[in-house]
């Protein structure tokens, strides 16, 4: 088992050989609370629940840390916008981070630190750098002195000059070069602040993402830090640069980062009026929906958002469902029998993922064991081997972050889907009466009440619903 890694510090793919061995120590940076989540937060935090599944999937012991950026001056700004207190804006946002992300069923990280109850870390790690000579206080401001590490630049693999015009650098006379960054911002009037050997501020973005890692994971030299395209640089730049200074040893052996997310083929933008909520995506379409399409894609590429793309994603997903109805129904066939060409398509599927987590090709074997297990139940002989088959998919789509359902009566099953099985508008009875009459009839079968389920069928049969019963010859 190997599993190689496009890494883009080294800007290759790798052998993942992580410094402990069968344990990975992964950061991600999390979302800033200022704002409802949006679909692009959505494909990220999916990307990375994934990764990780997969990785204990492979028998790896996987400890991810997911930041919560909670004092920053986009949370100050929209306290303002809104006319409350920064207390309020923050709290307001956790909790709705929350409640997307129990939404999109994506479990949470096993740490998910505040930067706010962090603070006195970063102050502690501030005050090293300045006496390291890497970082300097200018009236309560700390800057880190870029050009002193000199390292700076090898994860975007740019030039310093070079920085200088490739992002807008805001000014500040306070600084002693234009690419020094804030490790520490005295507070104004009304904003959060914290006590410090500088004075009363608050701790920059960059050193939040940096102390809280490296404290959570317990070491300074993680296995994997994780995030977006946008995030290269500056973020993770001068992540590297106030880490690798303050310690001496590499921050991250290897770094990920996922394409960005564009809706009909431009960035997200409120002022263009495409910015989709997680809120707004999850009233229209499941969460399975939403990723089985992020699926589709490597996270390393672009993505293009659109609704027709949902619209396509979901009528696949609604093979998959469907076919997991058949399987419930097979009542009487739940051996599981070792299939030849299930097992291969595991195999499959794994070499996929160990290519740098190609989930796209891995999809692809999941709608190859959907059509192996189609089928198999074309014959009743074969309904142990179809059900073995659902067994294979269902956990191979587990560790991709898809929750399929089980299906224990016609409830349970999608109206899209089941109407596919039942027209209640041709047999003058409502769905819900339709599903009653199912379940009282599965249940009197599985009494071996066998004259009792005839007489159900009978009467459904009656109304013009036919009820089929794959039996094993």
């Amino acid at each position: 088992m190997t599993i190689f890694i496009q890494n883009t510090l080294s800007k290759k793919k790798e052998e993942f050989i992580p410094m402990t061995p069968k344990e990975v120590r992964m950061y991600t940076c999390g979302v800033t609370v200022y704002d409802d989540c949006h679909v692009g937060h959505a494909r990220s935090l999916f990307i990375f629940d994934c990764l990780k599944k997969y990785m204990e999937y492979r028998g790896f012991k996987v400890k991810l840390v997911r930041n919560i950026t909670d004092v920053d001056d986009k949370i100050i700004n929209r306290a303002r916008q809104d006319g409350v207190s920064f207390e309020y804006t923050r709290e307001r946002y956790i909790k709705n981070y929350y409640r997307d992300l129990a939404a999109l069923e994506i479990d949470k990280a096993d740490f998910e630190p505040l930067a706010t109850e962090n603070v006195h870390y970063m102050v502690d790690h501030i005050k090293q750098l300045i006496e390291k000579g890497n970082a300097y206080d200018v009236d309560g401001d700390v800057y880190f002195s870029v050009r002193s590490f000199s390292d700076y630049g090898r994860l975007s693999g740019q030039a310093m000059d070079e920085m200088l015009t490739a992002v807008r650098i805001e000014k500040d006379d306070k600084k002693k070069d234009p690419l020094d960054f804030a490790l520490w911002k005295k507070s104004g009037e009304g904003e959060p602040s914290w006590k410090s050997p500088w004075g009363i501020g608050r701790p920059g973005w960059h050193i939040e993402c940096s102390t809280m890692s490296m404290r959570f994971l317990r070491t300074q030299t993680m296995d994997i830090h994780a995030g977006g395209r946008d995030l290269i640089f500056p973020h993770h730049e001068n992540e590297i640069a106030q880490a690798e200074a303050l310690t001496g040893k590499k921050f991250a052996k290897y770094w990920i980062h996922h394409g960005l997310l564009t809706i009909d083929g431009k960035k997200m933008s409120k002022s263009l009026g495409n910015f989709v909520t997680i809120q707004a995506i999850l009233k229209k379409y499941e969460p399975n929906v939403l990723k089985l399409f992020f699926l589709t894609a490597h996270y390393g590429s672009p993505m293009d958002f659109t609704y027709c793309g949902l619209d396509q994603t979901k009528k696949a997903y609604e093979k998959i469902e469907e076919f997991l109805y058949k399987i419930a129904v097979l009542k009487n066939d739940t051996a599981a029998v070792a299939q030849k060409e299930a097992d291969a398509l595991r195999q499959k599927f794994e070499s996929a993922m160990d290519d740098d987590f190609n989930t796209a090709k891995a999809l692809a074997v999941i709608f190859e064991l959907l059509a192996l297990g189609n089928k198999y139940l074309l014959g009743s002989d074969t309904n142990a081997a179809a059900v073995y088959t659902s067994e294979v998919l269902t956990e191979l789509a587990r560790v991709l972050g898809l929750r399929l359902k089980t299906f224990d009566n016609a409830k349970d099953i999608s109206s899209a889907v089941r109407i596919k099985f039942i027209d209640p508008s041709a047999a003058g009875l409502d769905v819900s009466d339709i599903e009653n009459l199912l379940e009282e009839r599965r249940k009197a079968r599985c009494e071996k009440d066998f004259k009792k389920a005839d007489e159900i069928r009978d009467l459904l049969k009656r109304r013009g619903i036919k009820v089929e019963d794959k039996e094993k010859s």
